[in-house]
């Protein structure tokens, strides 16, 4: 197989022209195809009737009579005379000569033939085949087209040196797709016992991990650093080497193959000896150390301080490192808290999690600060944030050192106020100012802020904090991510612009590496769904579940609760109970703390919508507890004691709203979200109550709208449409609710019914028209009470089997796949809350007295 286009040029070029006089060299390291070539050369010349000898010896131009050509292979091996005799062949016009010959040696004979050579023609230099050769070469051995996976491997392995992929091809069949080494091997070895012993103690040295470049081993420091150089040139030409000095992947497997092992451990602590002190770790060559089984505590430190220096940069780099540091013999308890660290930081937090558990269970673990923010970051990504406060609680102060801000937003996330003022007092952190070291103390005083009456520096901290982190480029355990955190606080404030552009901004950076982009793609996505960009929002979903590698338990809530929100604004019943049903499983498997609150804002107003509040009562017990014991800070709480309010009004539990419509007016005085709602909350008790201003309403929706919650302020309009009689008014709303949220009401209708039937589904999410007949609809009541068919047909005097009949038809038409999907749905469509019905007087006193304030 000929590996260049100047070899196949040539042999075209004597296809083509036979008689043309051709005075050219080949150079090629050995088994690099000059022979063939020149067999190939031959073979046209005879085809065109031109008489050729052959070399090297014997090859004399008086052989010839006339025109003829010469080729003379391995012309490095000839002597003095021979290669004159061969350079007077130049001066006889009517021979052709072709020399082949290897880079070395070369004698001055040698050198001044192929100088005279190249004034007639360039010389064609033979070199490594690339793929498309090897993938030739492979095929004609197998009779069919390789593999190519097996390519890859032949090309890995060989680098293209054209006597290996002989010697591989030689051994394959037309059935294999992966290479048994071992029979090439012992050719390769047979092939090597036949060298120079000196090259073959080079090729050793080089398969060990010396690249000659420091110090070199006892076995070749008898030679002067031009003998050494004579044994590499002899290598390169022989095909031992590649050009650069660099040893074949398959030599140096074969050499080690056949070595005994303590020849090469000793070479290898040789190696490692070779190296300064002052010259540090020993990256690459240290770890090839490790991978041959090596063990040495030089080798595994140097391993060791190679992972720390990638740590925070590169943590699947810093694993590997880790992981060949023990290999190479390094103690497991001193790296296990690094171990961890990186295994976090990729996102395995089941070897974290082991590697901890071993490490904890000893009564003096090392590198223990790290090893509780590990500890801490991971329980809080799994949701149990109370978790990560008390591993910080066993830390305590005096061992925190700069973990004291972490520890603080841990304490603070589950309501321990003193806990956490405890860890900020600590100080500054011996003095650390590096960026990451920084992005942490402007996380911990954010989060300390935005539990403040006004809140005001909360944002600006968390969103410099996140800047920060960014530009560090690090990946550190935290308890959530700077973006997130300030994303949360510009969602809890209404910022909807200002949370979409922080985590723009962080995605684009890779903050915190790829184990945060999931969490910042689903906060992203919560962001779009307020700004009522549904597309952009499952956009963002896609982007966030497509690793396939599954969610943390506190982002797969998270996820859930945004999939209930785009079905619930949507309008879509059954996608709504269907996405309830996986929250409400998921809700089991996280806990409340302040970071986790938003998904719960969604949850309880859906949870009322399908009268399911119940299996929510107790996390909302536990939001309320730690709102309280935090001080019921309105940034935090504002959200959730709106969500109560569309609860309340929902279920239609007037004594449920009073206190949440308190709170959202007390907290005016600090909070602009909360004036906004408070102001929103009056508009919709006036719109229940049936006196409302048009244009106060109005305003009050598009002041909902302002503070991202868009839906919410064209439900509120839509709900007001549907009770308006004057014609204007009511277009004027229903404009209102259109431009807010579009497709949530129909076009202006004619007549005040119509308006209320447009309205209905938008406003309550619950269609009056279930697609069901009387007799479904009457079957489907008996369903709900828990009839069996049985029971059903002798109501209704139909044989069981057709009830059976019309309760399938019933699922089918609701698109319910379960009896718990059916039973659900039933209850929405027969049993929903009539949100337009008139309420009685006796039954507002609180709502009036809200809207009065």
């Amino acid at each position: 197989m000929l590996s260049s286009t100047s070899a196949r040029l040539l042999l075209d070029e004597v296809k083509s022209e036979p008689r043309s006089r051709l005075l050219v060299g080949v150079s090629g390291v050995g088994g690099a195809g000059k022979s063939t070539l020149l067999d190939q050369l031959e073979g046209h010349y005879r085809a065109a009737g031109v008489d050729v000898v052959r070399g090297p010896s014997g090859a004399h131009p008086r052989a010839l009579n006339g025109r003829g050509t010469v080729l003379v292979d391995d012309a490095h091996k000839l002597n003095d005379s021979a290669l004159t005799e061969l350079h007077s062949v130049v001066e006889q016009r009517d021979l052709n000569l072709i020399v082949a010959y290897r880079s070395w040696p070369q004698p001055p004979a040698l050198l001044r033939l192929a100088r005279t050579l190249e004034r007639y023609h360039p010389s064609v230099v033979l070199g490594p085949l690339d793929r498309e050769a090897v993938t030739m070469a492979l095929a004609a051995a197998m009779g069919t087209p390789p593999q190519p996976a097996l390519v890859t491997q032949v090309v890995q392995l060989t680098a293209g040196m054209p006597w290996l992929v002989d010697r591989i091809a030689g051994t394959l069949t037309d059935s294999v797709s992966t290479l048994d080494l071992c029979p090439v091997m012992d050719q390769i070895g047979y092939d090597l016992d036949r060298i120079n012993p000196e090259v073959r103690e080079l090729l050793l040295t080089l398969s060990v991990g010396f690249d000659l470049s420091g110090q070199i081993p006892e076995t070749l420091g008898q030679r002067s650093d031009e003998g050494v150089d004579a044994l590499i040139a002899e290598a390169r030409a022989a095909g031992l080497i590649l050009p650069d000095g660099r040893q074949i992947p398959l030599i140096e497997k074969t050499v080690l193959h056949a070595t005994p092992l303590y020849r090469i451990r000793n070479l290898q602590r040789s190696l490692v000896t070779s190296y300064p002190v002052d010259r540090g770790v020993l990256t690459e060559t240290a770890r090839a150390l490790a991978r041959s089984g090596l063990k040495d505590d030089r080798v595994a430190e140097s391993l060791r301080q190679a992972g720390d220096a990638v740590l925070t940069t590169q943590p699947s780099l810093a694993s590997a490192l880790y992981g060949e540091a023990l290999d190479a013999g390094a103690d497991e308890l001193a790296i296990a808290a690094r171990r961890a660290q990186a295994a976090a930081a990729t996102g395995d937090l089941e070897v974290a999690t082991g590697l901890l558990d071993k490490l904890f269970a000893h009564e003096s673990p090392p590198d223990l600060t790290r090893a509780s923010d590990v500890a801490a970051a991971v329980w809080a990504q799994r949701g149990m944030l109370v978790r990560s406060a008390e591993v910080y609680r066993w830390l305590g102060t005096e061992r925190a050192g700069c973990s004291a801000a972490l520890a603080g937003v841990a304490m603070i996330g589950v309501g321990d106020t003193d806990g956490a003022e405890g860890m900020f007092s600590v100080g500054d952190c011996d003095g650390s100012r590096s960026l990451s070291t920084v992005a942490v103390q402007l996380i911990g005083q954010g989060i300390r802020d935005s539990i403040t009456p006004a809140a005001d520096d909360a944002l600006p901290s968390l969103t410099r904090a996140s800047d920060v982190m960014s530009a560090s480029g690090a990946v550190i355990p935290l308890p959530d991510y700077p973006a997130a955190l300030a994303a949360l606080v510009a969602l809890h404030s209404g910022e909807l612009s200002i949370a979409d552009s922080i985590l723009d901004a962080a995605l684009e950076r890779g903050q915190c590496g790829s184990v945060a982009r999931p969490r910042l793609l689903l906060l992203r996505a919560w962001t779009a769904m307020q700004a009522d960009r549904p597309e952009r929002a499952r956009a963002a979903i896609a982007d966030a579940t497509q690793a396939g590698g599954g969610l943390v338990q506190r982002d797969e809530l998270l996820l859930r609760a945004i999939e209930v929100g785009l079905a619930r604004r949507a309008d879509d019943v059954p996608a709504l109970v269907l996405a309830w049903q996986r929250a409400r499983e998921n809700i089991l498997h996280a806990g409340v703390d302040l970071y986790s609150l938003m998904p719960f804002e969604e949850l309880v107003v859906a949870a009322a919508r399908l009268r399911e509040s119940g299996r929510l009562q107790s996390h909302l017990a536990q939001a309320w507890d730690l709102l309280t014991r935090l001080g019921e800070p309105p940034l935090w709480s504002v959200r959730l004691h709106w969500s109560a309010v569309q609860a309340a009004i929902l279920t239609e539990r007037p004594s449920d709203l009073a206190p949440h419509a308190a709170a959202l007016v007390r907290a005016a005085q600090h909070s602009h979200l909360a004036f906004v709602l408070a102001a929103a909350g009056r508009a919709w008790m006036s719109v229940l109550a049936q006196s409302f201003e048009v244009t106060a309403v109005e305003t009050a929706a598009r002041g909902l709208a302002s503070v991202g919650l868009t839906w919410d302020g064209s439900r509120l309009a839509g709900h007001a449409a549907a009770r308006t009689e004057e014609r204007k008014d009511m277009a004027r709303l229903l404009a209102c609710a259109r431009d807010l949220h579009p497709g949530t009401a129909a076009a202006a209708p004619s007549a005040p019914a119509e308006v209320k039937a447009a309205t209905r589904a938008p406003v309550g999410g619950i269609r009056d028209d279930t697609g069901l007949s009387a007799r479904e609809r009457e079957i489907a009541r008996l369903v709900l009470e828990g009839k069996t068919y049985r029971e059903i047909g002798e109501t209704v005097f139909i044989s069981p089997r057709t009830a059976e009949h019309h309760i399938a038809r019933i699922r089918s038409r609701l698109g319910a796949s379960n009896r718990s999907e059916l039973l659900t749905l039933l209850r929405v469509a027969l049993e929903g809350p009539d949100v337009h019905g008139e309420w009685r007087e006796a039954e507002q006193p609180e709502q009036t007295a809200y809207m009065r304030r």
